[in-house]
């Protein structure tokens, strides 16, 4: 109340204990503390074990440093006591990280399609000139009546999940509503498809998504060119992900608050409520397990549209940039045309002097 600050310092002790709540809702927003991790090796490379050594009047050298924090975790009851202890990872976690019943009453959304699109043989062995129209095609027909259904005057984001081969690559629009609750109006899954229309349909789906506010993309891996590639099209509205435990720990608390707090809708299908169920607690922060599971179309799916969806709606709370296109010149030239019957500027000025007798103005 008189402006002093708060600290709260620990080890964690569980990931129900009320450090870790206050850890996870201050990432959600919820609480307004700033969080600080410090681990061993964070201490170490601030000079931790060059006191230590000072102190004991003993030499440093790397090779000792690497012995005494390995002895510390192998002195250490368990692995999973060592990494709450030196790494600030909570332990006792596991299982899915937002419940069944929360993905239930977030996936209610009867009429938003999953539009799903799978590259055969013959596709995939194609001209390009082949793929790019039997692509076309497919998007004029199902993707495009969907976009046409976006309300033009609210704020559009897109996430993506990248695949080539085995998993799916998964485009996700998120609809920003008045209200501020987040809309997955419709979802576009690709299975087997080459790079080159992989790109086709993401620049389909970005030309028309209405006021367009931010595309965050997955950059991992082959999913590096799709996202280096938007980014030359589309500037900095394009956020390239490196996903990674870091990644998670920092963005998925505001996540999972969506849906504990109904701020988020999505398609009703069950394919999209197991991908969001493969989000677990791994070693105490949220991630994708290594699992597979299988979709209702047979392909094989790794949580695939709870990432793009993810990304969506994380790009969707940032503030973006935005470049927009404005001529000059090509105006004053029609100006000068229509009103003078002269594109150049000392003719305007001349005209203008004669037909007012006042000093040139400038338009």
């Amino acid at each position: 109340m008189w402006g002093s600050k708060v600290r709260i310092i620990s080890t964690h002790n569980g990931i129900e204990n009320l450090f870790n709540q206050l850890i996870q809702d201050s990432r959600a927003g919820k609480k307004r503390f700033s969080i600080h991790t410090i681990t061993l090796d964070d201490a170490c490379a601030d000079g931790l074990y060059k006191r230590i050594c000072q102190v004991k009047k003993q030499e440093w050298t790397q090779e000792l440093e690497d012995e005494w924090k390995a002895n510390l975790i192998k002195d250490t009851a368990t692995e999973e006591d060592a990494l709450e202890e030196y790494y600030c990872v909570p332990k006792n976690g596991g299982g899915a990280y937002i419940s069944r019943g929360l993905r239930d009453r977030a996936a209610r959304l009867l009429d938003a399609p999953v539009l799903r699109f799978t590259g055969t043989a013959t596709f995939n062995t194609a001209s390009e000139h082949a793929r790019k129209g039997e692509m076309q095609e497919w998007l004029e027909e199902f993707v495009l009546p969907e976009l046409e259904k976006l309300p033009p005057d609210l704020r559009h984001c897109l996430g993506e999940d990248f695949a080539r081969n085995g998993d799916l690559t998964v485009f996700a629009p998120i609809t920003v509503e008045a209200n501020t609750k987040r809309i997955v109006p419709f979802l576009v899954e690709l299975a087997n498809v080459p790079f080159k229309q992989q790109e086709q349909a993401l620049y389909f789906i970005c030309d028309r998504l209405p006021k367009r506010d931010g595309i965050a993309l997955d950059a991992r891996g082959n999913g590096q060119y799709l996202a280096e590639q938007a980014k030359y099209k589309y500037g900095d509205e394009v956020v390239e992900v490196m996903l990674s435990v870091g990644y998670y720990r920092e963005n998925m608390p505001i996540f999972k608050a969506a849906f504990e707090d109904d701020d988020i809708l999505l398609p009703k299908h069950e394919d999209i409520i197991t991908d969001l169920g493969q989000i677990q607690i791994i070693r105490g922060v949220p991630g994708i397990d290594d699992s597979r599971t299988k979709g209702s179309d047979g392909n094989k799916r790794h949580g695939d549209s709870a990432i793009a969806i993810f990304l969506g709606y994380v790009v969707s709370k940032q503030e973006m940039t935005r470049y927009e296109l404005h001529t000059i010149g090509t105006r004053g030239d029609d100006i000068n045309r229509r009103f003078f019957g002269s594109a150049k500027e000392n003719d305007l000025y001349d005209d203008i002097d004669q037909a007012s007798g006042r000093q040139g103005i400038r338009l």
